[in-house]
């Protein structure tokens, strides 16, 4: 029983870790300045493949794919990519914490297709989660007819890829897919992917923008392993819910350095979002 709390106690603290970083990861992309959105993605995942390939070179894993898997993994990285080409493009053009929140809509939309890829059913409460959290997701996208709202609802797209990438993550992971060679896939399929757009469309950068983009992967290598680690110790469904500490770190973080301010609506939907995954968590643990 002791072990079990220490480890409960542990995945608790990995997964605060790995908010943390993927928090300063958003606020080094907004630092990053006016390198474009697509631009910034194509760094942030080089760098990714970079620490995903060292990694299996390390622990001298052949870069081997399971039979039947490259078409998941294709369509892992595909949404994977998409969604944080939105995620980067809200973070570039909005609160840094709104951005957060709104990609932290996966886990919902991850219920939806878990039904249609992985043939689960949900049941009434977690549909209900669903709605609640989409209602959450209006007061801070705060819909309206002009182009101001065109970075929210990026943000809601780039959720709704994170939560089908990790649908199929999860599909892979019951195939017996090695979890370092979904990371190096992803990380090279969507370098390759945005390869194009970087020799068309390149932007010189300074010294300064070179450096918060390095400083962005190594943020998001940290988060990756944490939340690794976090896994590793204590069951998604009993610590997932700690992940919404990125909103606070977030929030924290554009006050300081960006003098950002979440508005009052936007809080009253950080609060139905968060509260309904707590609510949603307590019931996962009682089952």
């Amino acid at each position: 029983m002791k072990l079990k709390k220490s480890g409960y106690q542990l995945g608790i603290i990995y997964i605060v870790a790995s908010a943390f970083c993927f928090a300063l990861m958003n606020l080094f992309i907004r630092l990053a300045g006016d390198v474009p959105s697509l631009q910034k993605c194509f760094f942030r995942n080089l760098f990714a493949l970079f620490i995903a390939v060292a990694a299996l070179v390390r622990s001298k894993t052949p870069f081997r794919i399971g039979k039947g898997n490259t078409k998941y993994l294709l369509i892992r990285s595909t949404a994977g990519g998409l969604g944080m080409m939105c995620n980067f493009y809200a973070i570039d053009h909005m609160n840094i914490s709104d951005a957060s929140m709104l990609n932290k809509l996966s886990p919902f939309f991850a219920i939806i297709f878990s039904v249609y890829v992985l043939k689960e059913k949900a049941n009434r409460y977690e549909w209900f989660a669903v709605i609640c959290a989409f209602i959450g997701a209006l007061f801070v996208v705060k819909p309206s007819f002009s182009f101001d709202v065109l970075p929210a609802i990026a943000g809601v797209l780039g959720g709704f890829g994170a939560g089908l990438a990790y649908t199929y993550v999860r599909k892979l992971g019951m195939r017996g897919e090695k979890s370092m060679i979904v990371v190096a896939f992803f990380s090279g399929f969507t370098t390759l992917l945005l390869t194009p757009n970087l020799v068309l469309h390149y932007v010189p950068m300074q010294m300064n923008q070179w450096g918060f983009l390095c400083l962005t992967g190594l943020a998001a290598a940290g988060g990756q392993i944490f939340i690794t680690k976090a896994y590793a110790n204590a069951p998604a469904k009993e610590i997932s819910v700690y992940d919404f500490s990125i909103v606070i770190f977030a929030a924290i973080l554009g006050g300081i350095f960006l003098k950002q301010r979440p508005d009052w609506l936007s809080v009253v939907g950080y609060v139905i979002i968060i509260g309904t995954a707590i609510i949603k968590t307590r019931r996962s643990i009682l089952k």
